[in-house]
């Protein structure tokens, strides 16, 4: 059965639903800030929605609910124990074999920490950071880097093939419609011999969406498949909302044809 329409709570008698065991069992609280907020503080069980197969396959809940004008800010400064203010630890890197991390410094955000994870042999996802280790890059083998942001730099345009997607993340940009051109780039690589790099500016939204689109038309997988089998490799990424939704769309076009 499909979810029932949301039901908006104040942050007060969310508070209370929360603090009754019973209830907070059958309870799915999905947050749909960014990442990086939902890293920073969360309502406590609550999940960044990616449509995983956590969310997908999960048991059957209570239909979701919707905080009023406020929201989480709101029930952070009424409900400050049901938050978690600790920043949600990312998976640790998945290295080619054979090849340390280059990053290991504590101070580098979090999702800085270790190298690029090859997604596919030829096929690595990182952030704005790895794609500025030159030492990193050739460990890993890199060739082309594809640079999905619009303010990350190129560091080495006489060293690597490069390719760039000016696209911000936020709810209003179209990235399905460099898909295709992403693909082809990632795909030239492949059969160049090459290994490309797929960056953004945190590697957790942006580029991820492109891997999972290229997972999604190259391996002709379910959206699900390919979200959890990159989140196996780099446990941070988290497609925006808007993303996930092309996505969706996406997966129809190609495993409908």
């Amino acid at each position: 059965m499909g979810l029932e329409a949301a039901r908006e709570l104040d942050c007060a008698a969310l508070g209370a639903l929360l603090r009754e065991p019973r209830e907070a069992e059958r309870t799915l609280l999905l947050d749909c800030r960014p990442y990086l907020a939902f890293a920073a503080s969360s309502v406590r069980g609550s999940l960044n929605v990616n449509l995983n197969s956590v969310v997908l396959r999960g048991p059957r809940r209570q239909p979701p609910l919707s905080l009023p004008a406020g929201g989480f800010d709101g029930f952070q400064a009424c409900c400050p124990d049901l938050c978690s203010e600790s920043p949600v630890p990312a998976a640790a890197a998945v290295s080619p074999a054979g090849v340390e991390n280059s990053r290991s410094d504590a101070r580098a955000p979090f999702y800085d920490q270790g190298g690029p994870v090859e997604i596919l042999p030829y096929l690595f996802l990182g952030s704005c950071s790895h794609s500025s280790d030159l030492q990193g890059l050739q460990a890993c083998g890199i060739t082309a880097v594809l640079n999905v942001s619009a303010s990350c730099p190129n560091h080495f345009e006489g060293l690597f093939r490069y390719k760039s997607i000016p696209v911000e993340d936020n709810q209003m940009v179209e990235i399905s419609a460099w898909f295709q051109e992403a693909i082809s780039f990632i795909d030239s690589v492949k059969n160049s011999g090459g290994r490309v790099l797929v960056h953004c500016q945190a590697g957790i939204s942006r580029s991820a969406t492109i891997c999972l689109a290229y997972l999604i038309q190259s391996r002709r997988v379910r959206l699900d498949e390919a979200f959890d089998f990159v989140k196996q490799r780099r446990g941070v990424i988290s497609p925006n909302f808007s993303f996930m939704g092309q996505l969706l769309q996406f997966e129809t076009q190609v495993l409908c044809h």
